[in-house]
């Protein structure tokens, strides 16, 4: 039985204020028409599955979705023009069971999506700022391993691995989550959201841990190293003053800016560790500054292993030659296509 897939592009994605005080990359919707349009490609080079997409106000996917002539199903924008948008898309594409979900932006977007559906099956293609979560595949090749899974050619749990997440639970408030990691920021409000001055950074609870990678997880990588596959978490404690700091690193805290962080110290910590954080303060969620607590106000943040399921699209491949997938498919086209 063939289950749809969901294909949910931002069109706020790649485009904040990291342009202009550091050098991260611009991801336009022209750009981003461009690999859905390759992922439609995919997806029908295995054969007929039913398509739903996020309708967003700069039509992104409706575009290559009508450039391609494929009939899909829309699922309207809320229109507000936030994340609420992509999370309310999330819930929709649960509620039509979804068998994988293509998604395009970056950490915050996968945040977004994944507070409404919180163990989604994903293909995450990176197209933001912070792109730990998303990585860069060819979406030719995601269009195909999409397909293979929602239509049962591959078996989901062969390829697909359920990631680590930080359930934030605010007193008197609604519950948030973070994917790769919340931080704990001394301004007052939340302004342009992105972290820029390390200094002001007290407590980083991180999923992840990658010196490859850019924002605060390269702080923790570049420390001790903490693996997706891992069942633990680091909580960094930082330091105001970086140069009076026992120890000091010269990290990447956005793309194209390099600052010292002061380390006071540093844990790994198990599955189902919680911190307990008390305002005033304010709560960088996957790098971006979302929550602000007021004074005496309280936030727990615990880690567990019950979030998305990533696909690896290389595995998917790889299941698909062994198991002769596309011979199939090519095969049961042509005969469809005789008849």
């Amino acid at each position: 039985m063939k289950r749809a897939i969901g294909i949910a592009a931002n069109p706020a994605s790649g485009k904040d204020i990291r342009r202009l005080v550091a050098r991260a990359s611009v991801f336009d919707n022209q750009e981003k028409c461009s690999i859905v349009a390759r992922c439609l490609v995919g997806i029908t080079a295995v054969g007929h599955t039913p398509i739903v997409y996020f309708d967003d106000t700069h039509r992104i996917t409706r575009s290559a979705i009508e450039d391609a002539n494929i009939t899909a199903t829309p699922i309207e924008s809320l229109g507000t023009g936030t994340a609420r948008d992509t999370t309310r898309v999330a819930i929709d594409m649960k509620d039509l069971d979804c068998g994988v979900v293509i998604t395009l932006g970056g950490d915050g977007t996968n945040r977004a999506f994944v507070k409404g559906w919180l163990n989604a099956p994903l293909i995450p293609i990176s197209t933001g700022t912070n792109n730990v979560f998303p990585v860069i595949h060819e979406a030719t090749i995601v269009g195909v391993a999409a397909a293979l899974i929602a239509s049962e050619m591959v078996c989901f749990e062969d390829v697909a691995a359920q990631q680590k997440v930080i359930h934030v639970r605010i007193d008197e408030e609604d519950d948030d989550i973070a994917l790769i990691d919340a931080v704990v920021s001394m301004d007052r409000f939340i302004g342009a959201r992105a972290l820029l001055d390390s200094g002001q950074l007290r407590t980083a609870f991180l999923t992840h841990a990658n010196p490859a990678a850019v924002g605060m997880t390269a702080i923790g990588g570049l420390l001790e190293p903490l693996d997706t596959t891992v069942d633990a978490g680091l909580v960094i404690e930082l330091s105001s003053n970086p140069a009076s700091a026992r120890t000091r690193v010269r990290a990447p805290i956005a793309p194209g800016l390099f600052q010292d962080v002061g380390i006071c110290s540093l844990q790994r910590v198990e599955l189902g560790h919680s911190v307990e954080i008390v305002g005033p303060c304010v709560l960088a969620l996957d790098g971006e500054r979302e929550r602000v607590l007021k004074p005496n106000q309280r936030a727990i943040l615990a880690i567990e292993r019950d979030g998305p399921w990533v696909i690896d699209v290389e595995r998917a491949l790889q299941a698909a030659a062994k198991n002769s997938a596309l011979v199939h498919a090519r095969e049961l086209n042509e005969a469809q296509h005789a008849s």
